[in-house]
């Protein structure tokens, strides 16, 4: 059983809060548009981070992190990818991919809308776990923590951190 806290799109932003929530956590997994390294290590020293880049990481962050993430976590397959879709509409980067081997869990950023949907055509579950920072249009910044025990996702938490 981990416990895992998810994020995106803080775009260079740390919220202290961030160490609070997910203090607990057993990894964190980050989809893309982080910003900084800074932020990338801060989140790390929290615990252990999985991360990719998104379309607006530089060069540097290009470098640590891959555009997709794909991983075992407990005995659950997991694919991390900034630009992703949703289940219906998903990226044309990525959705011939899912559709030919769909993981357990789709994690995906971008678009800054908190969004946790079951996708029964792929039989898999979609996060997107809205945006962390403050650059964009949103109006409440998300956190989602979760439990991966075996195969099964379960307690998942929506955090709300306010404008």
């Amino acid at each position: 059983m981990k416990r895992i806290g998810i994020l995106s799109d803080t775009h260079g932003y740390w919220d202290p809060r961030y160490a609070r929530h997910f203090a607990a956590c057993d990894e964190i997994w980050h989809a893309g548009d982080i910003g900084t390294t800074e932020v990338a290590e801060r989140l790390n020293d929290i615990a252990p981070l999985r991360a990719v880049c998104g379309n607006c990481d530089g060069g540097d962050l290009r470098l640590l992190y891959p555009t997709i993430l794909r991983f075992r976590c407990e005995e659950a397959d997991v694919l991390i990818k900034h630009i992703g879709g949703y289940p219906g509409r998903y990226d044309r980067s990525i959705a011939l991919r899912l559709r030919t081997s769909p993981p357990d869990l789709f994690v995906a950023g971008h678009s800054h809308i908190l969004k946790v949907q079951y996708d029964p055509t792929l039989r898999m579950l979609h996060i997107n776990p809205g945006a962390a920072g403050l650059q964009g249009w949103h109006r409440q910044r998300t956190l989602v923590r979760l439990v991966v025990d075996g195969k099964t996702f379960r307690d998942l938490e929506v955090i709300e951190l306010g404008e």
